[in-house]
């Protein structure tokens, strides 16, 4: 009795039908090839994908077997249209294949999986011929060792490996021969099917991009359209640690162990971050809590007794309420990233849950400058309240957080005191940073710095804040900086009534937002060389036209000896004014009444 098999795109571009064909098929049998799987081949080959170059030669080789072992080759059912081709990721080839099998009374023979499961519940006979055994070992694990942390293997270069300990990593070339794309290919293919088996799971699966936690591995391929090529890297864990290696003194354990933490550990890729993180979970574990973990990819090596989640819906915060209701003690969020990573974070801390957060940060107190902006400064310190700072594997450093109300580092006035964010180095009790508002912005005082640079970047704070505010009532306000708590302005004459407002109003209001006391006095400005110039009317504006020195010069405007304006020479030569300003007003009523007006150039500093 003569069999029928039909072929689909995977078993072809797998390149081993040759060799079933040869082996496995009795003479006198018919091999099916769907029109369908040739076009498709066809399309990938002519957009220069390897795959489709590939299966387009595996079926030459299939014809010149059949031919010799008299096996009937013949490709069967219609031509898909492009949309279909368009949706054959999406399964619309599949389905048109195992239409024919069906129809021809066929087996079906696959490479994948999921089309095998299909096919055997549709009533088709199918058989999957799997690349790989489940406990064999892959191709890529020869290239690893116990030194290696991660390799980078990418078509048309050779093969590199990261190798050695965080702090002291070394690129390593493990073979001079280059990767063909056939070669990355098989290795794609071989970890695809063991993703399936019960060691494996997809975390991300885009349009180029795959990433797969596969027992200790964490695994990203990626090809075209997102990268130039075929890529895989595969990193390993090297590192397998428990809390008491880590040296960690008394009163830092005590502080991971009380109750309910915001513990947020930073340092530069590859210093062992998650190494810690899972060191605590498996020490939570032993300290009969229940811990829990935030990850994508899901790849800390943690306890069995530790549930790990990814994104619920692909997002984190789809997946908050489902956390809150297990009840968990402890949750480590491994790599804090996007905005909205930073208030899941915040909201389970205030929901009583302990945090241990995973943030890439090149200095301890960039950890903390993160989540600044993020949520409100006051706030800090009940979401996180210790920060652990990794190197090369160790623990470099440990900062404690805390609010208080005080004055400031440098400031003396007792009513300059206000709400500080002090960061404290956890094994010396010390202030090194001091965190509060001055005016509307957030800042950042190292308490340690030397004085007078500490000083000056102050003044310069201070005083730029300063002209911006005042800048709203003169357009050029001069600032003295008198004392840490006391500056003196100089403006214009008729700017004063309305910087001090009705009652001193409005120069309280600025004293309050500003944080100092404000002296206003009259500016007197200099009078300058007296320089040429003509004024007439254009549109809403008085153009003033000086001489082609002038360009770039400030200068100061009089009528009868009163100041009325200072302003910069345009390009053109040029200052423009508008005639409903008070300025404009009072040149146009000068013109009018006949009264003298004269403009000095003033030193241009």
């Amino acid at each position: 009795m003569s069999d029928k098999f039909v072929l689909d795109t995977s078993v072809i571009i797998d390149g081993k039908v040759a060799d079933i064909i040869q082996d496995k098929i009795e003479p006198n049998s018919q091999i099916i090839i769907p029109i369908a799987v040739l076009d498709e081949l066809q399309a990938q080959a002519s957009m220069n994908k390897s795959h489709g170059i590939q299966g387009l030669l595996e079926i030459k080789k299939i014809r010149d077997v059949c031919q010799a072992r008299k096996i009937s080759l013949e490709f069967i059912g219609t031509r898909p249209t492009i949309e279909e081709i368009r949706l054959a990721k999406h399964g619309r080839i599949d389905a048109i294949i195992k239409d024919i099998a069906l129809e021809k009374d066929a087996t079906l023979i696959t490479c994948d999986y999921v089309q095998h499961l299909v096919s055997e519940a549709h009533g088709i006979r199918s058989i999957h011929i799997s690349t790989s055994k489940e406990d064999s070992e892959l191709q890529f694990e020869k290239y690893f060792d116990s030194d290696t942390m991660s390799i980078h293997l990418k078509e048309g270069t050779c093969p590199f490996a990261k190798k050695g300990v965080p702090g002291n990593l070394k690129l390593v070339r493990l073979e001079e021969n280059k990767l063909s794309a056939e070669e990355v290919h098989k290795i794609t293919k071989e970890i695809l099917e063991q993703s399936r088996s019960k060691k494996g799971f997809t975390e991300i699966n885009k349009d180029g991009a795959t990433v797969i936690q596969l027992g200790k591995y964490r695994i990203a391929i990626t090809k075209e359209p997102f990268s130039d090529g075929q890529e895989i890297t595969i990193v390993k864990p090297i590192a397998k640690l428990t809390l008491e290696d880590y040296g960690l003194s008394e009163k830092l354990l005590t502080r991971l162990t009380s109750d309910v933490e915001g513990i947020i550990i930073a340092g530069p890729p590859g210093s062992g971050k998650s190494t810690l993180a899972s060191s605590l979970a498996e020490f939570y574990v032993m300290q009969n809590k229940i811990v829990k973990t935030f990850e994508s990819p899901r790849d800390l090596q943690v306890p069995k007794e530790v549930t790990q989640y990814g994104p619920l819906e692909g997002s984190f915060e789809n997946a908050v309420d489902i956390l809150l209701l297990v009840r968990p003690d402890y949750t480590i969020f491994d790599e804090i990233r996007r905005y909205r990573d930073f208030q899941v974070f915040s909201d389970m801390k205030l929901a009583g849950v302990g945090m241990i957060g995973v943030i890439h940060a090149n200095k301890p107190l960039d950890a903390v400058q993160r989540f600044i902006g993020r949520i409100e400064l006051g706030m800090i310190p009940q979401i996180l309240d210790t920060i652990i700072f990794m190197e090369a594997g160790m623990v470099k450093k440990v900062y404690e957080i805390s609010l208080t109300v005080k004055v400031p580092y440098k400031m003396t006035e007792a009513d300059l005191a206000r709400p500080v964010v002090e960061v404290k180095d956890f094994s010396t009790g010390v202030t090194e940073y001091e965190i509060y508002t001055f005016g509307e912005e957030n800042v950042i005082v190292p308490v340690e710095q030397d004085n007078n640079t500490t000083q000056n970047n102050i003044y310069k704070l201070a005083e730029s804040k300063i002209k911006d505010v005042i800048r709203r009532f003169d357009p050029n306000p001069e600032i003295s900086i008198i004392s840490d708590n006391k500056v003196r302005i100089k403006v214009q004459k008729e700017t004063i009534p309305r910087i001090i407002g009705k009652g001193g109003t409005t120069i309280s209001e600025l004293e309050d937002m500003l944080g100092i006391r404000i002296d206003v006095e009259m500016k007197t400005p200099t009078l300058g060389k007296e320089v040429y110039f003509e004024v007439n009317e254009s549109g809403n504006g008085v153009v003033i036209k000086l001489d082609e020195a002038t360009i770039g010069n400030k200068v100061n405007l009089y009528i009868d000896d009163e100041f009325i304006c200072a302003n910069q020479v345009g390009k053109k030569s040029r200052i423009k004014i508008d005639k409903r300003s008070e300025s404009g007003r009072k040149i146009l009523n000068a013109i009018l009444a006949g009264q003298k007006i004269k403009i000095f150039q003033i030193d241009n500093n």
